[in-house]
């Protein structure tokens, strides 16, 4: 055996073990800053090392300040879930270290990617008109269908910029629960803060498709120019989800981008009973689901399906002399040419493994019982005395907070962030929080493959059993 085949099996051994071993590590990492740093070297070697000494550093100096994302009590932010069949993937793709940049540069590497986007876009409804190229995350997909807007408007911003130009006023249309990569794109496009609009909500945290018409009428009356309206299914608080049938016929009667972020909830399509939360994604311009969030695909994995691939194009592509390739009808595509990176990683790769290992319906049966989990948890707060469900909760995430009677608002913040505080300190789960119509919340996330009611109830007795002193 050489030294690589016995280092990748010590490797891969250990990998098994805390796979199967991930309940036993504190989910959330008790380092305190620096404390990593002061345990490493200020220089780099000068001479080599062994493997063994590597991997017993990776054990007694990384692993205490690893937060366990991959635990089956992490219940924080949207809990996320790397298969082992996914992690497999991601091991032949880093040994064929691909740059899927060109057609030309690892063929399979682009034509695969093409055809897991199909797969995916008919697994959650999306009609063959659209087009699907993997990004790392949602914000660089949520960027790049910005531009791709931006672009639309046919004011030369590619060639000419923005800068000392007498151009209107860009206006993008989000609610006060859109992800802030949205806002963040905005910045980095030269809109700025000021020209992201926030359209009132409903008692479900959806955007109002009325209050949208009225700024957009408003908008357009003062001589601003509406660039994109962004809905979302399946927000980052409290996966509400925004009535993307309605603002899409808005959206088409005024002829402004739609863009639908469903990187978290978009999965749920895969099931025929959560078809109807993408009715009318048909209409959008661009759509983002994220594998690496409930697909069970290692990050990083999201994927962005758009109506009009050319106008990604037309928007980024630039193909220097030294990557030129000879176009003609044997051509393929060269997906550097729809977005701001060059080099591009094998993602495509690990995404097909987990569709096919684990096919639709045992994709849908994982989604199916981290729903029903959620919801029985959910019967539980709300069985319970002086505990409170803050928001919907169609999916696998569960917002609520423990309310005393004679406390104030901010006194039931105040106890409720110590429960948080007690909870995660104990190390056995992890959760977070956030606040909704200012009401602070702690928030139960369901997402790990491996993730079962025992768990569920583990949060649950440590919540109740948490110090309840108010004040």
């Amino acid at each position: 055996m050489s030294d690589f085949a016995a280092e990748f099996a010590a490797a891969g051994a250990w990998i098994d073990r805390y796979l199967s071993e991930a309940r036993d590590y504190p989910v959330l990492s008790k380092v305190m800053p620096g404390e990593i740093t002061s345990r490493l070297p200020a220089e780099a070697p000068e001479s080599a090392e062994p493997f063994e000494a590597l991997l017993a550093d990776f054990q007694s100096v990384i692993l205490p300040g690893i937060t366990h994302w991959n635990s089956p009590r992490f219940f924080a932010y949207f809990a996320t879930s790397a298969a082992p069949i996914g992690i497999t993937a991601e091991a032949l793709a880093a040994a064929l270290d691909v740059k899927a940049m060109l057609w030309r540069t690892s063929p399979a590497a682009t034509e695969l990617e093409e055809v897991v986007m199909r797969w995916l876009a008919r697994l959650i409804g999306l009609p063959d008109s659209f087009t699907g190229i993997i990004y790392d995350t949602a914000s660089i997909g949520g960027f790049t269908a910005l531009a791709a807007a931006r672009e639309s408007l046919g004011l030369d911003i590619r060639e000419s910029g923005m800068i000392a130009r007498d151009l209107p006023k860009l206006r993008v249309y989000i609610t006060s629960e859109t992800h802030s990569h949205i806002e963040k794109a905005c910045i980095a496009l030269g809109l700025g803060r000021e020209n992201v609009v926030r359209v009132e909500i409903d008692g479900e945290l959806r955007m109002r498709p009325d209050d949208l018409t009225k700024r957009l009428d408003g908008d357009i009356a003062a001589g601003m120019l509406p660039m994109a309206i962004v809905a979302t299914v399946g927000t980052t608080s409290t996966t509400s989800c925004d009535p993307v049938e309605e603002i899409a016929a808005i959206a088409r009667e005024c002829k402004v981008w739609f863009h639908v972020d469903a990187a978290y909830a978009g999965a749920a399509a895969v099931m025929p009973e959560f078809r109807s939360i993408l009715a009318g994604v048909e209409s959008a311009d661009s759509v983002i689901v994220n594998p690496h969030k409930w697909l069970f695909v290692p990050m990083d994995c999201s994927a962005l399906f758009v109506r009009d691939p050319e106008m990604l194009r037309r928007a980024f592509s630039i193909v220097p002399e030294y990557v030129l390739q000879h176009r003609d009808a044997s051509s393929g595509t060269n997906f550097m040419e729809y977005g701001l990176q060059l080099g591009r990683r094998f993602r495509a790769l690990k995404l097909w493994f987990v569709l096919r290992y684990y096919g639709a319906e045992g994709i849908r049966e994982h989604l199916r019982r981290h729903i029903a989990l959620a919801q029985e948890f959910a019967g539980w707060v709300e069985a319970e005395a002086e505990w409170e469900i803050l928001a919907p909760h169609p999916f696998s995430v569960v917002c609520f907070r423990h309310a005393p009677s004679g406390l104030d608002q901010a006194g039931i913040e105040a106890h409720n962030v110590r429960i948080l505080e007690s909870v995660n300190a104990d190390g056995r789960i992890f959760l977070s929080h956030t606040k909704i119509r200012d009401r602070y919340a702690l928030r139960l996330a369901i997402g790990n493959i491996g993730t079962t009611r025992d768990d569920v109830a583990l949060a649950w007795r440590l919540l109740r059993e948490a110090p309840l002193e108010s004040q």
